[in-house]
């Protein structure tokens, strides 16, 4: 089975600097995302615009936890991104999950599993909430776009092992949202991304949160991670069985 994903992509590059929404306008003073040639934020050009998978060699497997704790549904799974072309160069990394492949289109250098997480979260909103899965894209865009904050942040406080330069950003694109009353549940929903110079993919974690009642996110209603795993080399190699990189760190819950 094949999934294509790369409606967030797509709606990510090709940004419009008003954007109209059906069954209402997106908010005069809501801050557009970054079209071509814009002014480019530095969270988007983190997680978007830089080339993360430099360095990593042909063959080379990153593995990411994926934990979604409903509803929906409850899933333990694993996202595996095998580079083919060296720093995935061609864009033509193979994605896999439990549904086996995900095709992902090229167009931006970033991590594949990135625009599989979003992807992922705007179809589960527009499942959950019955909106349109245009109107959560540009919610993210925006808010992404909005230029939230890239903090330092202590990877082992988060259960992802040591690394000396993590970054957390942070946003919670449906906060102040003018049409939010039709999924007030998720108001408050919070996505953080974490990313280290250290790791293969740059990518250390995404998560999203739906807190609990008065904003309770020591309780939340709904939690979705994807955490990296680890790396596995000479996918390939008739010599045996793939290395594992050590000290991977786990996945955290």
């Amino acid at each position: 089975m094949k999934r294509t994903y790369g409606g967030f992509l797509c709606a990510w590059a090709f940004a419009c600097a008003v954007l109209n929404v059906s069954g209402g306008a997106v908010a005069a003073d809501a801050p557009a995302a970054s079209a071509p040639g814009a002014d480019i934020k530095p969270a988007e050009q983190l997680l978007f615009m830089q080339s993360h998978m430099n360095g990593v060699e042909p063959q080379t497997e990153l593995d990411y936890a994926v934990d979604y704790s409903g509803p929906p549904a409850k899933v333990n799974d694993t996202l595996r991104v095998l580079v083919v072309s060296p720093g995935n160069s061609k864009n033509d990394a193979r994605v896999t999950d439990r549904t086996g492949n995900v095709n992902i289109p090229g167009g931006l250098p970033c991590n594949p599993a990135i625009i599989y997480f979003l992807e992922h979260d705007i179809t589960e909103m527009e499942q959950l909430t019955g909106g349109q899965r245009r109107y959560f894209q540009q919610r993210v865009r925006m808010a992404l776009a909005a230029g939230p904050a890239i903090t330092p942040v202590s990877s082992e406080s988060l259960g992802l092992g040591k690394h000396a330069k993590a970054q957390q950003i942070v946003i919670q694109p449906y906060l102040n949202d003018p049409n939010s009353e039709r999924f007030a549940k998720y108001t408050g929903k919070r996505y953080t991304f974490v990313m280290a110079d250290d790791v293969p993919g740059r990518l250390l974690m995404i998560r999203t949160e739906v807190p609990g009642e008065g904003s309770d996110f020591a309780h939340p209603l709904q939690k979705e991670t994807i955490a990296y795993r680890g790396v596995l080399k000479n996918m390939s190699s008739p010599e045996g069985a793939p290395v594992k990189a050590p000290n991977a760190p786990r996945a955290s819950r």
